[in-house]
């Protein structure tokens, strides 16, 4: 069997897009789809695989005259061109089996684009009824296994079938679901509020498997929450340590996690020892009535500034999230929320507007309520850069479109963005480079090697690229050089991360841009 797997594209536009980071650093995408190699380790050895990640490189005719099964996988934002690649396979007269998120969401748009068989819920136990409906002759049918399955049996996922070079950052995964239950996210109801495990061995199988084929770069551990249970995050910490000192190999790692870790002064000890960096936290709002109505306590519970302060201490790189929309907020928002971000100086802020999700609490209350606009679930409505909303929230909705885009405007403001930045890594708190060398003295701008760049595999070319588009090209220049001597003599071990921060604001100028395009 020759099985086709397809990674539809994602939207371009988008915060998580990074297509500025991805050129700078020579990489075609930000990350590889984990859940499409995971589906080809649960499939038999013996079949013959084709990946194609279509947000790295397109999809010719040889490969669909190649594939004897197209298998395709997607969120919801790639849901147009999951429906796309389905339509594609069936007009080629392909069979053709989908899964993840989106269809589990709604297979019913997916299986009215010809999809033959649908999976809802998670491959390790799902993947065995497919194969059986294939050895019994079935042509179709919906495969639905709603027990989640124990992690125990995932295998290490098949990132030989990847070209390595096309991406900025890898996958892994440790654990899926989450013990928080927050009104607005989905990942309760996709992979439950129970969480489950890998075993420390399995994760360093994986980071072994991913050494063995060359990746120098940074891991990603795409766990829902990596710190849901402290105590299983504290095992896998301490088994990379000894990974790294014992071996010699590690990487560096970026993970997302509730804000309570800040409050856990073990936990950060850990992750910096395992050379955790950087950090994705859902803050959602200063303000703490939004907060508890949106059932987000985990936020109410910890003092969210102080956390904050104690994880740069540490540091640890916060990318902070939030939303405008909430239920219970007041006027001027999005003004507190750039106001928070400007006094915490996180230099890396995404702006959401509310986008309620199928299945979510908040998803059946506003239905309940007939707020939820009756296109919803259309085509486009999932795309969270979007400018318009799709329920109808409790003060004027302009009002809150406006207050999105002033506070992306404010907080990208190039001047504004780099001194943000030049404050932050002034005060993070120095780790010791993965290779090992001294993080009081500075790093040498002209490497042996210049496939590398300082201790993070950083290019040399990704330094003269920003320093040309921010030092040179941005009436910014003066501020930058400074900030740049600056960084560089005073916090050196921040460096490399520093420089990192500044590729991506080339992404958030972006965005700023776009943003303000789109203004009435």
């Amino acid at each position: 069997m020759r099985v086709l797997l397809i990674n539809p594209a994602s939207p371009t536009g988008t915060y998580w897009s990074m297509t500025d980071l991805c050129r700078f650093i020579g990489a075609r995408t930000l990350v590889p789809p984990l859940g499409l190699l995971t589906v080809a380790a649960l499939l038999p050895a013996s079949w013959e695989f084709r990946l194609k990640d279509l947000n790295a490189r397109r999809l010719d005719e040889d490969d669909w005259r190649w594939a004897d099964l197209v298998m395709v996988s997607g969120m919801l934002v790639q849901r147009d061109n999951l429906l796309s690649v389905v339509r594609g396979a069936k007009a080629r007269g392909k069979p053709v089996a989908a899964g993840g998120p989106y269809p589990t969401s709604l297979p019913e748009e997916v299986l009215a684009a010809g999809c033959d068989f649908l999976v809802r819920g998670e491959g390790e136990n799902a993947i065995p009824l497919f194969l059986e409906a294939l050895k019994k002759g079935e042509r179709r049918g919906v495969i639905e296994v709603p027990e989640k399955p124990d992690l125990a049996i995932s295998p290490v996922p098949r990132f030989d079938l990847l070209n390595l070079r096309d991406y900025a950052i890898m996958p892994i995964q440790t654990s899926r679901g989450c013990p928080f239950d927050c009104e607005f996210c989905d990942v309760v109801s996709l992979y439950g509020r129970k969480p489950r495990y890998k075993a420390a061995s399995q994760v360093i199988a994986e980071l072994e498997a991913l050494h063995r084929l060359g990746w120098q770069k940074e891991v990603f551990i795409c766990d829902d929450n990596f710190v849901g249970h402290k105590s299983h995050a504290k095992a896998i910490l301490h088994k990379l340590i000894d990974w790294r000192e014992n071996s010699g190999r590690g990487f560096g790692y970026w993970t997302q996690t509730s804000v309570d870790v800040g409050q856990d002064e073990e936990l950060m000890d850990l992750m910096v020892r395992a050379r955790f960096r950087n950090l994705f936290i859902g803050l959602e709002s200063p303000d703490a009535e939004v907060l508890a109505g949106a059932g987000k306590f985990q936020n109410v519970r910890h003092p969210l500034f102080e956390s904050l302060h104690n994880l740069k201490a540490k540091g640890l790189i916060v990318v902070g999230s939030f939303i405008i929309g909430f239920d219970h907020e007041k006027p001027g928002a999005g003004r507190r929320i750039a106001a928070f971000a400007e006094a915490a100086d996180l230099p890396l802020v995404m702006l959401n507007l509310l986008n309620p999700l199928p299945h979510t609490r908040l998803w059946r209350r506003l239905e309940q309520e007939g707020r939820l606009h009756p296109g919803a679930a259309d085509q486009d409505s999932f795309d969270y850069m979007k400018n318009t909303l799709t329920y109808d929230p409790e003060r004027p909705d302009r009002d809150i479109v406006a207050e999105h885009r002033q506070a992306w405007d404010y907080l990208y403001e190039p001047g504004r963005f780099l001194s943000r930045c030049h404050r932050y890594f002034l005060e993070l708190g120095s780790q010791r480079p993965a290779s090992g060398r001294n993080p009081a003295r500075p790093p040498a701008l002209l490497p042996r090697n210049l496939g590398s760049l300082l201790n993070q595999a950083r290019d040399l070319l990704t330094l003269l690229r920003v320093s040309w588009t921010q030092g040179v090209c941005s009436p910014h220049r003066g501020r930058y050089w400074r900030q740049f001597v600056d960084i560089y003599r005073r916090r050196p071990g921040n460096f490399p991360k520093y420089i990192e921060t500044l590729v991506i604001g080339e992404d958030m100028f972006r965005l700023r841009n776009s943003f303000r395009l789109r203004e009435p």
